[in-house]
């Protein structure tokens, strides 16, 4: 008995004995943000610390901990030596104070914002098909994305951008410290691979003044850097010969970490002439390079080939909404494209309180474009740096954070024509070049140079100030002089200064109050600064706009009910007018004002809400009184018009149902109001109604295999609509405009998600 005694105390002295002092991080696992103010705690002694603003720790333990964090699912480790930890947390829920965003400059807490945020996150991302982006965007308030076909979309937030013929413009767009927006202020979006992403940040109005100020606002689109050792096969089969293929390979060690996606979509689409084939290839990497140095690096490759139907005239997209366009179904239009683009960032530690971030990016585009009016073949070449210091300091008793920085872009590009002689040829030929028209090299550069900060006042009152400070310069060299006109030139901005100020003041836990003041600009693209002979137009102006907003954001009923209101007027001068002569030559004018009026209103309810499952109800919905405050084009004076493409609301409805393991659904209804298809406000889109589902059942096998698989219908309701507008289509030859892009009718998806982790 005596042995027995003796042998139970050296047990229990051998356990108490084993203590571990354990360092480490904690992270969100989607967007790799470290998390402050996590509690750790050590179970056996009931001791507890907190991650500080880099998301580290220090703890003694003697073999399991807890770490927790409101909004997040509770997680318990079992130690058994002193290695470092690296702990990713799942967000359970989309609580806006436990949501940390605008981690590519100040990082804060959504519910203490000055200005108006919104998140898609990748639950949000996996509950659609991984295929259009239209149906996450439109879900969100404020923005709205056009989408004639895979290839050809456009995106507005609060109006801006509604009003550029072809793709999207007047808005900053990121990957990660990449810039996707080129030196013409255009930004290629849908070329993205969705599932490459874990959260989609967007920032409405012109408040973003740590990306360049975007008139309309700016998209960030967050890398998936990897967190664990993995493999993950993605395939999906649908309506209208849907493919798509998808291979995710991941390694997470302890210094390094890198992600792979390969991607295959391939549609033969609605429409006649309406093909799409892509290949998308994504890495992402980090690497500790000691206790105060990471290296990040983010690489995209995309190769597309798309056929383009182009838009309809009225009586065509009532009576045979999948034909092409006649001629572009004659020449065969379509584009071939290569891009690519890569980013290094490098990311030093001089303190707890002072870092400095530097990312070095290029990128290339090429596209060979037949159209039935000629044959484009373009490249752009890009390369920049951008720099910045973020700081958190104490200035006179009050926190400060702060960063402050700038960046160069250089951007080339390289523009031929050629005729296309499809009509001398059998019908079935496609298109075919003929004698060159046009040769023309651009050189586009700009610099931004940023500062901005928050203070807190008191624990209740946060300000925020911005400056913002650009000059775009453009170089045009015409080396295709037998037509007697010469488009060479320089063209140089006037610098142009854009300020901001916010405030956000907590009125308790369950409401908060925001308002923000902010400029904008959207400069002219080089083709814009073109006069029809060719020449400069030294009248040219960027357009100028304030924004002017105020807003709630309000968490009750323990977390249960959560959303935000925003209001806010935006006043745009000098609007850009592109007026068309023939078929393939624009230019444009300082032709008007306009007042872009909107409330935005959002809010979830969860009804069921634990570890292992939750149902949320949402609500959200944007009203629009978009009009031309003073418009005179020519003869026609369209003051008082309503804006052009721009639907007067848009209103979604849905519930989500998810679990850990088992059964998960999404229903989303979307109402969009009637939009205007020109600026005599003549002709208008009918309104429309859109219903999408999309129920699956995940589970695993082993510790492993994961698996999920799933079923989706779009457009449930088989409703028939405009899915895009071309806007001001003009009207040759005696035939009606082409205003309209005919939706896809209802279509269905399915297929299986299988994961194998170490």
């Amino acid at each position: 008995m005596k042995n027995k005694l003796l042998f139970l105390l050296c047990i229990i002295n051998f356990s108490l004995s084993a203590q571990f002092n354990i360092k480490g991080i904690v992270r969100n696992v989607h967007t790799n943000t470290p998390l402050e103010n996590v509690s750790i705690k050590n179970i056996d002694s009931n001791t507890v610390t907190y991650t500080s603003t880099d998301g580290t720790f220090s703890i003694l333990t003697n073999g399991i901990i807890e770490v927790s964090k409101i909004g997040y699912v509770d997680k318990r480790i079992k130690i058994t030596t002193e290695n470092d930890l690296n702990i990713f947390l799942f967000p359970v829920t989309t609580v806006l104070d436990s949501i940390l965003i605008n981690q590519f400059s100040i990082p804060e807490y959504q519910k203490n914002t000055t200005d108006a945020v919104s998140l898609i996150t990748a639950n949000d991302i996996a509950k659609g098909n991984t295929v259009e982006l239209q149906t996450l965007l439109n879900q969100v308030p404020g923005v709205f994305m056009q989408n004639g076909t895979l290839n050809t979309n456009k995106i507005s937030i609060r109006g801006i951008g509604a009003r550029n013929l072809f793709g999207t413009a007047n808005i900053g767009a990121y990957f990660g410290d990449i810039p996707l927006t080129d030196g013409n202020g255009e930004s290629v979006i849908e070329d993205l691979e969705l599932g490459a992403l874990s959260q989609i940040e967007i920032h409405k109005g012109p408040s973003a003044s740590s990306y360049g100020v975007g008139l309309g606002g700016t998209i960030l689109f967050e890398p998936n850097y990897a967190k664990t050792t993995q493999g993950e096969l993605y395939s999906t089969l649908g309506s209208y010969g849907l493919q798509k293929n998808l291979i995710k390979a991941s390694f997470a060690g302890k210094k390094l970490n890198i992600a792979t996606v390969y991607s295959n979509t391939h549609s033969e689409g609605y429409r006649n002439n309406n093909q799409y084939d892509r290949n998308t290839l994504t890495i992402t990497s980090q690497v500790d390079l000691g206790a105060k140095d990471e290296l990040s690096m983010i690489g995209s490759y995309v190769h597309l080939n798309a056929g383009i139907p182009s838009s309809l005239n009225q009586e065509d997209f009532d009576t045979n909404p999948r034909q092409a366009a006649f001629t572009w179904g004659q020449a065969q239009g379509h584009e071939h494209v290569n891009y690519g683009i890569l980013g290094i960032t490098h990311k030093h530690t001089y303190s707890k309180k002072l870092q400095h971030h530097t990312s070095i990016f290029t990128s290339y585009r090429n596209n060979k474009e037949p159209r039935p009016f000629n044959i484009l073949n373009e490249n752009t070449n890009s390369i920049g740096i951008r720099s910045r210091i973020l700081g958190t300091h104490i200035l006179a008793k009050k926190e400060i954070k702060w960063t402050a920085g700038g960046m160069l872009f250089f951007d080339h590009y390289t523009s031929r024509t050629y005729e296309n002689l499809y009509q001398n040829f059998p019908d079935g030929t496609g298109s075919v070049a003929g004698d060159q028209l046009s040769d023309i090299a651009e050189k586009r550069y700009y610099y931004n140079l940023f500062a901005e900060g928050n203070l807190m006042l008191n624990k209740k009152l946060k300000i925020n100030a911005g400056m913002h400070l650009n000059q775009t310069f453009f170089d045009i060299t015409d080396m295709f002089l037998f037509d007697g006109n010469d488009s060479s030139g320089q063209f140089d901005f006037s610098p142009i200064l854009s300020p901001k100020i916010g405030a956000n003041y907590t009125i308790n836990k369950q409401y908060s109050l925001f308002a923000n003041i902010s400029h904008g600009f959207s400069t002219p693209t080089a083709s814009e600064t073109l006069l029809p002979e060719g020449v400069f137009n030294p009248a040219i102006k960027p357009e100028i706009g304030w924004n002017f907003e105020i807003g709630t954001r309000y968490n009750l009923l323990n977390n249960k009910l959560y959303g935000s209101l925003s209001i806010y007027t935006l006043r745009v001068k000098d609007l850009l007018v592109s007026r068309r002569t023939i078929d393939d030559n624009f230019f444009a004018i300082n032709a008007g004002k306009t007042i872009h009026n909107g409330i935005e209103f959002e809010t979830t309810y969860q009804i069921l809400k634990s570890n292992l499952a939750s149902l949320n109800l949402f609500f959200n919905t944007s009203i629009y009184d978009y009009t031309f405050d003073n418009f005179v084009d020519l003869d026609s004076n369209f003051s008082g018009n309503d804006l052009t493409g721009v639907p007067a609301q848009v209103t979604n409805i849905g519930i989500d149902f998810s679990s850990q393991k088992s059964i998960y659904g999404h229903l989303n209804f979307t109402a969009v109001g009637e939009m205007p298809a020109d600026d005599a406000n003549t002709v208008y889109s009918k309104s429309y109604e859109l219903l999408h589902g999309k129920i699956g059942y995940k589970n695993s096998i082993g510790k492993h295999i994961r698996y999920d698989f799933f079923l989706g219908v779009n457009n449930i309701l088989d409703t028939k609509y405009a899915s895009q507008l071309q806007i001001n289509a003009p009207s040759f030859g005696g035939n009606a405009p082409r205003y309209f892009y005919p939706g896809v009718p209802i279509n269905i998806y399915g297929g299986a998600n299988i994961t194998y982790r170490l």
